[in-house]
């Protein structure tokens, strides 16, 4: 079986070939810790988290790495303004570090009710300085980023002379200066407005700074350069820019060339555009072959984000406090929700679309529990075998077409229908393809889609569950004897109140069930 992936870099479907037979060595852009995740921070965690367990079904080892953004994404990808986690911390009157580590351990514990795998390697970019400073010194060592003013910028223009900027994006040196003309004006320190920083120099109310460590004597210094405490040519203290933390870390962990880099589409560029060139420049050769990029969850046909203000976060969505949501909806209610699309296609947010994931989930789940309810005969009808014998093929085909979980979800809906059969004896199993049928079910709904019940209610046991079917046998027990007792009256009643509580029950020849 070959997994094809889209790879943003050609604009095509590829099969995948790890570097190393048998190794895969992955890296997503994780989250920048200055407030709470929201649907639109899900969508890649869970996007990468398929892939990272797709990845280990079909027998790779995968050392996957999620970084933690605690430093130097400023409010402007035009290197401008403050950084996001010391304007926060300024804020709230706390130190940027406390805020950071607040926010990330939010940011777990949501992906944590998620069911989104832990991965391997979660790297901070503040314990990386050092890496990012020796990022920065090749590439001036290599003659492609200049001093100003004590911070060092990426010199775009000598770059794209020796290779070409923009081919992730399709974007042109052009298009980007002109671009820059308007957003740019007034970064008087550049020598290109389209040119972005690898250090910072702090200014002195910035709390985060770092003293620059490296060897300093092959510089190439701006000639417009203004002086700075430090002299002219020298790098001051500062701290790094938002886009080097991502390739120093990358290849600390996985190694100068490694297999996948992910993460949303809106970092296309200028952040993973940034990432190729800085490699490129400080290596001489490209360091990531496969680039996959989930696309935006929108709201209203925009894309949802902290910047745009319109964001619902996953705790308002798990307490439904938000003006937006109808009620609460469960974490696994939101993972089926993400994975009903394909990840490189847009989701557009609706409270709606939110319930009708619901009920799908719930479908799944009962289809699960009803597997166990299935008795089973001393053979197979041939359609029931030969359906069996196929599904695994179906759903792998799926999966291997660039991760096609909504095909998949379509073809697990479909075995449901299948055992709801088995279960009114319209059609026979036996007992071997019973358990073909169960082991294909619980492998790609709950190893590989990573649904289950037991994170459902968001805490991650299943007691509330317990407790309900307590209750329900009593309940259905009541009405059983209701109905020996001739007391239709009664029977119809516990039937209807039921319903009106959102619970079905059905009369099958294996006695009464219920289904939410």
């Amino acid at each position: 079986m070959t997994l094809l992936i889209y790879n943003t870099l050609t604009r095509q479907k590829e099969a995948f070939k790890p570097i190393n037979p048998g190794h895969v060595g992955m890296y997503v852009c994780g989250p920048t810790v200055y407030g709470d995740a929201h649907l639109g921070h899900a969508r890649p965690a869970i996007t990468f988290d398929i892939l990272f367990r797709y990845l280990q079904h079909l027998g790779y080892k995968v050392r996957y790495v999620r970084n933690i953004t605690d430093v130097g994404h400023l409010e402007h990808d035009a290197d401008e303004g403050e950084d996001k986690i010391a304007k926060k911390a300024r804020l709230e009157q706390v130190e940027p570090m406390e805020i950071a580590q607040y926010y990330t351990r939010r940011f777990n514990s949501a992906m944590e009710k998620l069911n989104v795998l832990p991965p391997s390697i979660e790297p901070h970019a503040t314990g990386h300085i050092i890496e990012q400073q020796q990022l920065v010194q090749q590439i001036l060592d290599r003659g492609y980023a200049y001093v100003s003013n004590g911070s060092v910028y990426f010199d775009i223009e000598k770059y794209n002379k020796d290779y070409k900027y923009g081919i992730l994006s399709g974007r042109t040196l052009e298009n980007i200066k002109d671009a820059s003309r308007d957003t740019l004006a007034g970064v008087g320190e550049k020598k290109n407005q389209a040119d972005f920083a690898l250090w910072k120099k702090a200014q002195p109310e910035h709390i985060m700074r770092w003293p620059w460590v490296m060897n300093s004597s092959q510089f190439t210094v701006h000639s417009s350069q203004l002086s700075d405490d430090n002299g002219n040519g020298n790098i001051a203290e500062g701290f790094p820019g938002w886009h080097c933390e991502c390739t120093a870390m990358g290849r600390k962990y996985l190694g100068d060339e490694f297999d996948i880099h992910g993460g949303g589409m809106d970092l296309v560029f200028p952040h993973h555009e940034c990432e190729i060139a800085q490699a490129q420049a400080a290596m001489g050769h490209p360091a990531v072959r496969y680039w996959m990029h989930n696309n935006m969850i929108t709201i209203n046909g925009q894309k949802m984000g902290k910047s745009y203000n319109n964001f619902i976060t996953l705790d308002q969505f798990f307490k439904g406090d938000h003006e937006l949501l109808t009620k609460p909806f469960a974490p696994m209610t939101i993972r089926f929700f993400i994975l009903s699309a394909h990840y490189r296609g847009t989701v557009d947010f609706s409270s709606e679309a939110l319930e009708a994931a619901e009920k799908g989930f719930a479908r799944l789940m009962q289809g699960l529990k009803d597997l166990k309810r299935i008795q089973p005969a001393k053979g197979s009808n041939p359609e029931i075998a030969k359906y069996v014998k196929e599904l695994p093929q179906k759903l792998h085909d799926a999966m291997n077409d660039d991760l096609q979980t909504p095909i998949v979800i379509s073809e697990l809906f479909e075995a449901c229908h299948q055992i709801n059969l088995l279960v009114d004896r319209k059609a026979k199993i036996s007992a071997e393809d019973l358990k073909a049928l169960s082991d294909v079910m619980h492998l790609f709904i709950e190893d590989i889609l990573g649904l289950t019940n037991a994170n459902a209610n968001g805490n991650g046991n299943t007691e509330k569950d317990k407790a309900l079917d307590k209750v329900m046998q009593m309940v259905l027990d009541m009405r059983q004897k209701a109905k020996e007792e001739k007391n239709w009256a009664v029977s119809d009643q516990i039937r209807d109140e039921l319903n009106e509580a959102g619970i079905i029950i059905k009369d099958t020849p294996d006695g009464t069930i219920y289904e939410i």
